[in-house]
């Protein structure tokens, strides 16, 4: 008896066994990567071994003492790799310009002459604790919330608090609520044009059932650049759109639909639109037809009957298709980067500049991290919901 059930269990193992691999190699591990790069920062810690402790007691307010001076041009000195010491430049000068030609003067310094414990005098911006402060920070240890908190504008300042950037000095933070704003919008849009659209494609049946379901199925069924790149000429100012409001009389000129946030949100709207659609149909299909005649027959108008019976029914839907459009507009890089103007930008655009542009890993992994947050505080509150409806 066992024995069977043991096997039983076996079987069962190696039947979700590939799933369970599929998830952790393509999900869980690039996950776990991301979160690990945006609190990680090893690459001080590991190319300045001695400074960390040669400025322990420093006060930060005065310039280092001779031996810590000493110790952080033998670290410079003892760095052969010269990939390691591009990504130690890439890693202060994020922290303090100007790094970029002080370190590569620095180390021809450091390096022909081995005595050399006055760094002021090969630079005088040594004598500025601004930059010390960067190479501790940098060199103290190699976790840091330092890209977490660029990812919202906000930083440590030299007491250790954290304060706001210097204004011009980062755009995350509206670069995010720019994002999470276009992501409502086309939100709204798919609900106002969703609703109807799953509601007359669930009243009729047969051939015009599937006619409706495969034209809002389309999209899905193309390529996301082919769809962008369709409105791309569908929304210049000598497209179809415009052409055809000018050729009825609407318009008197072209009106700019393209490189703004309209086209943004017309073109999202095309493609996530199914995603609002279909849950949104699931629920109403489960409806009874009777509903609606019965609110008729007690005095009910269409549209008190409407907003009493049909939409409350329906919520189900318009909220699981909401979280679904609104999850997926969140991470859009291609439309924004080809329909929008420089100021219609998503964030996903910033990560991409920071993991290929800028090859800093850590803000790409910082920012992909607040996104994640965010989708998940979205679902957290989906099922809160949902529980409790469910109890109610």
């Amino acid at each position: 008896m066992r024995e069977g059930r043991l096997a039983k269990h076996a079987t069962s193992l190696l039947l979700v066994a590939p799933l369970a691999l599929f998830l952790v190699f393509f999900f869980i591990a690039p996950l776990f990567t991301m979160m690990k790069s945006a609190v990680s920062d090893p690459v001080a810690s590991r190319a300045l071994p001695t400074v960390t402790s040669a400025l322990k007691d420093w006060d930060r307010a005065s310039v280092p003492s001779a031996d810590a001076q000493r110790a952080f041009a033998a670290d410079i000195r003892g760095i052969t790799d010269d990939e390691l010491f591009g990504d130690l430049v890439r890693r202060l000068n994020s922290a303090k310009s100007g790094f970029r030609t002080l370190m590569s003067k620095t180390r021809t310094a450091v390096k022909s002459d081995e005595t050399l414990a006055d760094l002021v005098s090969v630079d005088s911006r040594w004598n500025d604790p601004a930059f010390w402060i960067a190479v501790q920070d940098a060199a103290g240890s190699p976790i840091t919330d330092r890209n977490l908190l660029a990812a919202v504008d906000l930083t440590r300042d030299a007491s250790g608090a954290i304060a706001s950037m210097p204004e011009g000095a980062s755009a995350n933070r509206e670069t995010l609520i720019r994002t999470l704003i276009t992501s409502a919008m086309v939100t709204v849009a798919c609900i106002l044009l969703g609703l109807p659209f799953a509601m007359v494609a669930a009243s009729v049946s047969g051939w015009q059932r599937q006619l409706l379901l495969g034209a809002v199925l389309l999209p899905l069924w193309t390529s996301l650049l082919v769809r962008t790149a369709a409105w791309f000429i569908l929304l210049q100012d000598n497209g179809l759109i415009n052409a055809s409001l000018q050729a009825i009389g609407l318009t008197s000129g072209p009106i700019p639909l393209i490189f703004n946030r309209v086209g943004v949100v017309i073109a999202m709207t095309h493609v996530l639109l199914p995603f609002m659609v279909l849950p949104i149909f699931s629920v109403l299909i489960g409806i009874p037809k009777n509903l609606m005649p019965a609110a008729a027959s007690l005095g009910a108008n269409p549209i008190r009957a409407f907003l009493r019976v049909l939409l409350p029914l329906s919520m189900r839907g318009v909220v699981s298709g909401s979280l679904l459009v609104f999850m997926s507009a969140l991470g859009y890089y291609i439309t924004p980067a080809l329909i929008g103007g420089a100021k219609d930008q998503m964030i996903s655009s910033v990560i991409a500049y920071y993991a290929t542009g800028a090859a800093n890993w850590g803000m790409a992994g910082a920012l992909g991290l607040v996104l994640l947050l965010a989708t998940i505080i979205l679902y957290v509150v989906y099922l809160r919901l949902s529980s409790e409806e469910a109890r109610a």
